[in-house]
Formats: structure tokens, sequence, C-alpha cells
């Protein structure tokens, strides 16, 4: 009933945004919209001797219904969602088709089996099991003879509402505690009579990991390792001394991995005083805690000494979430930053308590110091996301082309799903794939192309770690399904099945400015098929503007005039573009970063105000590019801060036109107009109301 009362409501959700733009008059969303998915019914046969039947159609994207009926029949069409057809039907099984309809026409069809018995529902059986990943949750299934349907109580709530459950499907039921309920299935027919079933079923809670903990990520090398099977641990370490606690220790394995089970901890010793660790040159401790209880914590202390035996701890609260592996990467300085007297050259033992105490069990896997490896390049520590710019996505024969096949502008708005996907570069070498609920997915993966749910192991679930050598310009990803740009794209080529996602792919990557990264990659060794993707920091200022322009080379525009629009006292014709050059020739540098910077290549056209003849010539300070600057966009408003940095003409600005280079302004702002997204138009006023407006066409490049 949930599944059905959520697909009405979307439903009517798509029927309002139809409406919505059919009055804004634009349609063209209407093409894009795919076919109904998930199309199914819910069957309710009337207990009354009768036959009546009322089959409820559900589907996602649908607008409408058309339901055949099975016995020969016409059809019912155009059922809005949310409303059923009824038909009375005589004894007997039919294959009822149903169909959906979307926006713009497109269907797709299911059927539905409809049973229709006069007779009482005979030889019940009913299957009710405890899942064996999920905590407290049951699956319940049922068959009976002459059955059309069930009615399930779960026994939880002496007034709760009986759960449908239709014939050949199963239903989970998650209960809030464990222990015995009864448990009442009762089956239909199209006969006023039923028959019921009852059990009392004992829930339970799951009460140990089923999977192993994360597979650490971190090489032997950058590792000192008290507890894992990924490393080698100490020789000489007792993971249960005698400390007179009343905590059980006990090692299982989870996942052909070994792992420890503190039961009832009160407190807990891990003790390797007689090899004292010298961890000084360490950044983080690892640990991975698994609890099937809830509102239950931990305290992790270690525990080193001085040379007089003089011993010093501090405790780290683990914030543990229930009946899941929680990772804890503590850096050392969490520790010594509250007690200074901790010196982690003479490590000798580690502490644990239960919170509350010995009210709980934990589970403990993966505990070792560990420090940033080598290759963290800081520059590439944050998070980044690909540029929404058009090209900024494509593939092609060698690096810096990508004519084969790129993402232009209308790629880019269907693909947003993609585009803010981000990837996150830690300063501890953590690398992860953060993709929110959608991101675009392929056929490779199973599915259409287009927008989805992120699939494993590309979905950001497997942890990943990363290396950046400057020296050759590559980032490799460690940690299968991690990756950059596309998940299909790797070192050995492109994948056509995810059980062939190798665990390491390494890119080319150069920084084009502190805030934007060219990445490729060759889809296997000497393929001459190049992915490149740009990817740009998040967070930092970001605007339409990003990017080189300069004048465009066409006649009229650079002119002046009355108004916006308007450069009929003077404008730049086909001869004075040529003479010129070396003023059409300059760039207009806008950064992702907020920098703005004119570049003149050695030469641009200077004026007498300059203190010279008009005619090309050095470019002339402040107005050379020598002073940095930055700009700011906002609605149609640009200004430009940083004396001598100018759009256009250097002497005009908001106050006048400068006959002298020492009256040069800090800041100018003008006004800008897209005419498309490479294409701007550029005006600004010499001086608040003069009606002298000078105005330039720029074009990206």
């Amino acid at each position: 009933m949930m599944k059905f009362i959520k697909y009405a409501f979307s439903l009517a959700v798509i029927a309002l945004i139809a409406i919505a733009c059919t009055e804004d008059d634009n349609t063209d969303y209407v093409k894009d919209i795919a076919a109904p998915t998930d199309v199914s019914a819910s069957i309710s046969v009337t207990q009354d001797n009768t036959g009546l039947v009322t089959i409820t159609p559900i589907a996602e994207g649908a607008v409408s219904y058309d339901v055949g009926f099975g016995d020969g029949s016409e059809n019912q069409v155009n059922i809005t969602p949310g409303k059923g057809a009824s038909h009375v039907y005589k004894e007997g099984v039919y294959e009822a088709t149903i169909t959906a309809v979307s926006l713009n026409g497109l269907t797709t069809a299911a059927t539905q089996s409809v049973v229709v018995s006069f007779k009482t529902p005979e030889n019940l059986v009913v299957t009710i099991e405890n899942d064996a990943a999920i905590s407290k949750q049951v699956n319940l299934s049922a068959t009976a003879d002459f059955a059309t349907g069930f009615e399930v109580y779960f026994g939880e709530n002496p007034s709760e509402e009986p759960v449908p459950l239709n014939v050949d499907e199963t239903i989970s039921y998650q209960y809030e505690d464990a222990g015995t309920y009864t448990i009442k299935v009762v089956a239909m027919s199209a006969a006023a009579e039923t028959t019921e079933y009852s059990e009392a079923f004992e829930v339970t809670a799951i009460l140990q990991p089923l999977e192993a903990a994360p597979v650490p990520i971190r090489a032997q090398g950058d590792v000192i390792s008290i507890y894992s099977d990924s490393y080698t641990n100490p020789e000489s370490i007792d993971y249960n001394p005698n400390w007179g606690q009343t905590t059980t220790y006990t090692e299982i394995q989870v996942g052909g991995n070994n792992t420890i089970q503190y039961g009832d901890i009160t407190y807990q010793g891990i003790d390797f005083s007689g090899a004292p660790i010298n961890a000084s040159a360490m950044e983080f401790i690892h640990i991975d805690v698994w609890t099937a209880e809830a509102d239950f914590n931990a305290l992790l202390f270690p525990i080193t000494a001085t040379a007089d035996g003089t011993t010093s701890e501090t405790p780290y609260d683990l914030e543990l979430k229930q009946d899941q592996w929680t990772s804890f990467d503590i850096p050392l300085t969490a520790f010594t930053d509250a007690n200074g007297s901790l010196d982690f050259s003479n490590t000798i033992q580690f502490k644990l308590e239960g919170v509350p105490s010995g009210s709980g069990t934990l589970f403990i896997d993966n505990v070792f110091f560990y420090k940033v490896p080598s290759g963290i390049d800081t520059g590439l520590v944050g998070t980044w996301k690909m540029s929404s710019a058009a090209g900024a996505l494509g593939v092609g024969p060698a690096v810096g082309d990508i004519t084969w096949w790129n993402c232009d502008d209308a790629c880019v708005i269907e693909r947003a799903c993609y585009y803010d996907d981000t990837y996150v570069f830690s300063e501890d070498g953590t690398f992860k794939n953060v993709m929110g609920d959608a991101t675009w997915v392929e056929a490779w993966q199973g599915v259409s192309d287009g927008c989805g749910t992120p699939i494993a192991p590309h979905d950001g679930s497997n942890p990943a770690s990363y290396t950046y050598n400057e020296n050759t310009n590559e980032i490799t990803i460690n940690g299968k399904g991690a990756f950059i740009g596309l998940a299909k794209a790797t070192n050995e080529g492109e994948l056509t099945d995810a059980s062939e996602t190798p665990n390491s792919v390494t890119y080319k990557a150069t920084f084009s400015d502190p805030n934007t990264i060219q990445v490729s990659i060759e889809t296997g060794t000497g393929s001459g098929t190049y992915w490149q993707f740009t990817l740009v920091r998040e967070g930092v200022v970001s605007s339409p503007l990003t990017g080189t322009w300069q004048l465009s080379a066409d006649a009229g525009s650079l002119g002046v005039g009355p108004s916006i629009g308007d450069v009929s006292w003077w404008n730049c014709d086909d001869a004075c573009v040529t003479e010129r050059a070396c003023f059409y020739d300059d760039v207009y540098v806008f950064g992702a970063d907020g920098s703005f910077k004119n570049e003149f290549g050695g030469s641009t056209w200077l004026e007498p105000w300059q203190g010279g003849t008009d005619g090309c010539g050095t470019p002339i300070a402040p107005f050379d590019g020598s002073i940095a600057a930055t700009y700011m966009y906002n609605d149609g408003v640009l200004t430009i801060d940083g004396k001598g940095s100018f759009i256009g003409l250097a002497k005009a600005n908001n106050e006048g036109e400068l006959s002298d280079a020492a009256n040069a302004p800090d800041s100018i702002t003008y006004n800008v107009t897209f005419i498309d997204n490479n294409t701007l138009r550029v005006t600004v006023e010499t001086g608040t109301g003069s009606g002298t407006f000078w105005q330039y066409k720029l074009v990206r490049i």
C-alpha cells in the first residue's frame, strides 16, 4: 500500500509539472521523458462470491493507464493514477494486461495474474524467517489453494492495520525489539470465508558482524600495525592481559578475516610493553569497531611511558553506529593536544572502555598507526568536480584532442547528475567518489544510459587512496571502483563488465592553475584512445566568465555611442581592425580562483594620452598587466579590481576618460550581457550620466 501511495503521489507531481510547463508554453522537455518503468498492479478481490475485482495500476513515470482484463472483455482506458479498474470475473485464473502511458505517449506493458475462486482457501502454508543480514527483520511468504491474496498481522502493535501480501510475493518487516511475537496470516479468496494461520515466532537480533571490516588501503611502509590481517603485527603482544577486568575475549572469523570480540566490555587492554613501539613518525591511529547495541559507545586510550616508567594516557570518544562497522582515523595530535605528557616514541599499550561500562560487546579490527604516504601533493588536497564548460569531458586520439566526442552545452545539461559528482582528495591520502543519489550510468553497467543510482563498485562504497607523482604528473587511485571522470576508462581498456574493475587506475594530470586540473587516461597502452577531463576545485569563485577572452575581430566590435547598442559616434571598421591587430590579439583572462589578468603578448595599441602616438607599441604601466588583479561578477555586473586592469580601452572608466596614467582608478565596473555562452557584450559609461558608452564585443578563445 505504501508503495502504491508513493507512486500515486509522484505521478500527481508529474502531472502538475506538466501543467506548469504547458502554461510556460515550453514543451521541449517532453521529448526527453522516458517510457514508464516498474509497471505492476494491486489486485483486490471482493469477498462476497460476486467475482468483483479491482485492479489498481502502479508505475514510475506514468500519467495514465489502460487495463486489459484478460477474459475477452473490452479494455478500460485512460485510468488516472491512483484510480482502479473494477471488473466482474467468472471463477478462474486470468492474465490482466496493464499498459502505463508517459506524458509523451511512450508506453510500457506488464501482465498481472488475477485468481478468482469462490472456494474457501485450503492448505495454507506460511514461511517466516529471520533475515540473515538485517537485524530484527523477518521475511514472510504464504501459499494456499484457491487464495487470491493474504493479509498479515505482525503482532507488534495490538491496533495494527494488516499488511497486504500478493500471491507469489515475499514481504519484510523490521521490529523495534527482538522477542517473540504472534504473527497471523489470513488467506482470502472471492468467497466470503477466509482461512487463518497463527504462529508465535522468535524475532532475533544479529549479534555479530556478518561481513569483515573494510580492507585497509595503507601501504605496509606507512603503517605500524597492532592488529590486522592486512599487515604484520608485533610478535610480543597480548590482546587480553589480566588487568582484573570482567570483559570476555574471543577471536572469531568474520568473512575469513580474524576479528577480536570483547564481550560485556568494562575496560580492556592490549599490551605490547615488552617491545614498546616508536610511533613518533606516525600521524594517525586507525581502528574499525562494530557493535550490535544501540546507544553504546567506547573510549580508546593510547598509553605511553617515560624512561622512569611513568605512564600517560588520554581518551578519545568512539561514537559507534549500531549493526555496522565504524572506521576511525584519529590524528595523534588529538591526544597530545589534550595531554602534553604523551610520548608516542615509547608507546606500550592501548586501552578500550565501554560506554556505558559493561553494557555491550565490541568487535574490533585493523588497529594500526599510520602516516600520510609520500606523494601527497598539498595542492591536490580538496574537493573537485568536473568543469561544466563544454568540452571539459571528451575523447580523442591525443591529449588535447577531443574531436572524436566531447560533451557540449546540451550534454552538460542532460548529465547534470554527473557534473555535480565530486572527487575528494584528503590530507591523509584517502580518496572518495561522492555522487549523492544519482550519477550518469551506462549500458555496460547493466542499465540504460541516463541518470540513475550509482552502481557498485563504482559508487564510492569501497575505501580508496591516492598518490601524486609530480615528476611524471601522474595521479594513481587505489581502491576497487574508485575513479576520476569515467568509471569505464582504465589503463587496460574500457570496461564492459563491472566484474573486470581493476584495483588501481593511473591518470596523467597537470595543473592549468591552482584550481584547475587537466586529467587524461589512455585506455590501454598504445590504444591511442585518450579520455580527458577538466576538474575544478569546489568552493572556488565560480563564474560563467571563467576562461580566456579577446575582442571579436569583426567590424563594430569596438565602438562608442550615446547608448548601449549604439556605436554610431565611432566604431572600428574592417580597416581599423587590420591596423590594430596588435590590440585585437590582446586577451583577458578570468581565473576560476577570481583572478584577472590583461595579457598583451609584448605589443598593444597605444594612444597620445599615454605619452606616445597612436600605434602599436610596448604596453605602458600600469596598463601592462604587471599589477595583480581580481574580478567579481554578479547578475550582469562585472567589477575589475586592480590598478591598470581593464576591458577594451584603458582610458574608459567610470569617472570618465583618462588623460593621465597617474589617475588610473583602482577599480572599474562594467555591464555585461551574454550573447551566448562564448560571446559577451561589455559596456562602460565614462562618467555617471555622461551619456558616453564605450562598448566591446568579446569572444571566448
